[in-house]
């Protein structure tokens, strides 16, 4: 009798553990991928884990729940930086905006050149893609409230302007380091303005 009284205890302790275990998986993940590990190896994850190869395996046999897993850690570790006010006219909010975008988009190099370059073949994937564009958009509409009159095109212009797709073609393509990408970004931001309010 006071073997089955245990069995709860036990599970509930197996199912912490788990957790616990798949928590730091992820987390070593996204810091091998961050540090240019550009596919980590379970073996790699799981010396930094703490864990043994086989709880990798054991907790993430579905590769997609990994990516997914991922998502879910780069979400945490920047809703600080999401949530933080912006303050003033438009043309201030927008250079914070730029600011904050920089910070965003370097923590997110890595990881999202990751869940890209699997994209094709993850359905989640695509749906986080698909939910990152639209939160940034959301999170760009929401701070501007009251101090933008939301024109079609401007919008538009905009959300292209300071968007992960524009940061990336700076900062890799045309080699650009982050201060002189920030700097270029806000330039394109400024115009952007200038130009569709004249």
């Amino acid at each position: 009798m006071s073997a089955l009284a245990d069995l709860p205890e036990k599970t509930d302790g197996r199912r912490a553990r788990a957790v616990a275990s798949r928590a730091r998986i992820l987390e070593a993940m996204v810091d091998l991928i961050q540090e240019g590990e550009i596919q980590p190896s379970a073996e790699a994850v799981a010396l930094r884990a703490g864990v043994g190869v086989r709880t990798v395996f054991r907790l993430f046999n579905d590769v997609d729940g990994l990516r997914q897993g991922l998502q879910e850690v780069m979400d945490e570790r920047l809703a600080p930086i999401y949530s933080e006010p912006v303050h003033g006219a438009l043309l201030e909010r927008l250079d914070q905006l730029v600011a904050r975008r920089r910070v965003v988009f370097e923590k997110l190099a890595r990881p999202k050149a990751f869940a890209d370059a699997n994209r094709v073949q993850s359905p989640s994937l695509t749906a986080a893609h698909q939910n990152f564009v639209r939160r940034q958009r959301e999170l760009l509409l929401g701070h501007l409230e009251g101090v933008l009159v939301p024109a079609p095109d401007l919008v538009e212009a905009l959300d292209l302007t300071l968007s992960f797709d524009v940061w990336r073609r700076l900062r890799e393509d045309q080699r650009l380091a982050p201060d002189d990408a920030e700097r270029v970004m806000r330039a394109m931001v400024r115009a952007v303005v200038a130009g569709m309010q004249a």
